[in-house]
Order: C-alpha cells, then structure tokens, then sequence
C-alpha cells in the first residue's frame, strides 16, 4: 500500500522524541519533509522557509505542525489556504477564536484539521471512560507534577506569553478528564502560581463543578506524577502514568506503563479523518485552560530559571 506524504514542521524535542518514530512506524504516512529553521532528520528533504516549501512541494498532502503555539496559527493557515491537511501539536493555538478560524477555514476549502490530544490516546484512557460510562463520579482529583527542566529544558517560550506554563503538561490532564466523565464539568475556581521573573504560572490548583479537583505543578523532580482518581458510587478508579495504566479499587485493570503508543494512535486517526473527508477540532481541554486564566487568582513566587 502507498503511504501518504506527510510534512513535519518544527523540528524539536517532541517532534524527534515522538512524531519522528510515529511516522517512520506508520503504515499510512512517509515523513517526506521536514521544515525548521535549525532541525533536521537525517535522509529527509530540509526546508527552513515555510513558503518555499508549500511552493515545491505541492505533492505533499498533509502538513503537522509541531511548533509553539503562539505562531502555529499563520503555518495552519498557509498550509490550508495552499490545499493541505493540517494536523495540530496539542494546544492546538494560541487562542481559542484563532483555532476556530482554522475549523472554518478548512471546512470551507473541504479538508481535515485535526486538534490532536496526545494523552486521550493512552492505553488506558477508553477502558477508564467505558468503565465510568454507567457510574456516578462522587469525587475526582488530578495530581500532574513534573520537572520542566527535563520536559522542556532551556525552552523560554512556555513561560513567555502565550507559552502556557504549566498548563502546556496540565492540558493534557484535561484533555483526559473531558474524554473520560459521564458529565461535563466547568471551572469553579483557580489559584496560578507565577514566578516573578515570568509571564506563565508554573503550579496551579483548580476547583472543578462535581467536587473535581487538580494540582498541576512544573518544579517536581525525580519521579514524575501524572495520576488521576476518581471515587464513584461502584468503587474507585485511578489513572496512572499519564493514563497508560488504569487501576480498579487498588488493582491493575488495563494499560501498558509506556506513553510510546499515543503519537502511532493520533496519526492512524488522522490517517482515518482524511480518509473519512473530516476533521476533529475538540476545544473542551482548551476551554478549561481559558477559563482558568481569566478566573484564576494570581500568586507571585520565586524566580525561576533554567
């Protein structure tokens, strides 16, 4: 089977750590190009000018877009106004309206767009949801504490504005919640820790309708914590490694301890969309983010620097 072309555009930690191996494994798409001011992949044609690339390269079908979120809307909007699908890194903008405009865009020019959530693809996440599907949720908490030095190391973008903070991780705790309740929840309440040397919160305490709760910090080290639990009228539930593993009343009950299969899982989705002549653009993970800014308290604490 001919495997569809694909071009990966920011060439960085997330896109060698996790796209790169994705797409080489993929039985739907080649990596055909790659476009980055300083990455490379070693054998793969190399562009450092977007324009230059959608100008010689009219073959390539399918963009993915791995830069930061703050100049990922003009690369999306190119490459659809130029007639390819777009995938999107997780967030998928900068803004909620921006993303919006990218929906109707390509639901104009009749092609894919697909806001991708890493973490709903954990082996984990669709036995959870199908084992809450029938119960009530009495209680639930997300613990999400990692060191961004590791994640994200020398990357001054997350705490500039529009980086996200510790929202860029806490996301994707969200991107799970919205996936997995029986019911919505909204924001009730938010604490946002900001470093006084930066413009993004490093930790963060949000309060949830349905007596959910999170704790997201950015300055954990050693072992990383990505748990959620929840307390139902049928027992208990927790998600551990970042969704992978999932726990009944205390036991093992699916999952793998490995967050290797999530990115081979979005690009087989996306391979489904464009096939499917449709598009996946869920902001509800977004949202919560938006919603926390605007109704957050804000704390000043330590500087902090790489």
């Amino acid at each position: 089977m001919t495997r569809t072309q694909v071009a990966l555009v920011g060439i960085g930690k997330i896109a060698l750590d996790q796209h790169v191996p994705a797409i080489t494994a993929s039985p739907d798409f080649e990596l055909a190009a790659t476009i980055s001011r300083n990455g490379q992949v070693p054998g793969i044609q190399a562009f450092t000018d977007f324009a230059t690339f959608l100008a010689e390269r009219p073959d390539i079908p399918v963009v993915s877009l791995c830069l930061p979120p703050v100049p990922r809307f003009a690369y999306a909007e190119a490459a659809l106004l130029a007639g390819r699908h777009v995938m999107l890194e997780k967030p998928p903008g900068a803004t909620l309206a921006e993303v919006h405009e990218l929906e109707a865009l390509a639901k104009a020019k009749g092609l894919t767009l697909y806001a991708t959530w890493h973490s709903r693809m954990a082996h984990a996440v669709a036995p959870a949801k199908a084992w809450l599907a029938d119960k009530t949720v009495r209680q639930a908490h997300i613990t999400w504490r990692e060191d961004v030095r590791k994640w994200h190391p020398g990357q001054d973008w997350v705490f500039q504005p529009g980086g996200m903070g510790v929202f860029d991780p806490g996301i994707n705790a969200l991107s799970i919640l919205t996936e997995i309740l029986p019911k919505p929840v909204h924001l009730t309440k938010a604490t946002l820790e900001f470093p006084e040397n930066r413009q993004t919160p490093i930790a963060a305490q949000l309060t949830f309708s349905g007596n959910v709760t999170a704790d997201f910090d950015w300055r954990q080290e050693g072992p990383q914590t990505w748990d959620i639990e929840a307390q139902t009228d049928k027992g208990t539930l927790a998600l551990r490694m970042g969704g992978n593993v999932l726990e009944i009343d205390g036991k093992p009950a699916a999952g793998e301890n490995t967050i290797m299969g999530e990115y081979p899982a979005l690009y087989a989705r996306m391979a489904d969309l464009v096939h499917q002549k449709g598009s996946d653009v869920d902001l509800a993970p977004m949202v919560h983010v938006a919603d926390a800014l605007t109704l957050g308290e804000r704390r000043i604490t330590d500087a902090f620097d790489f």
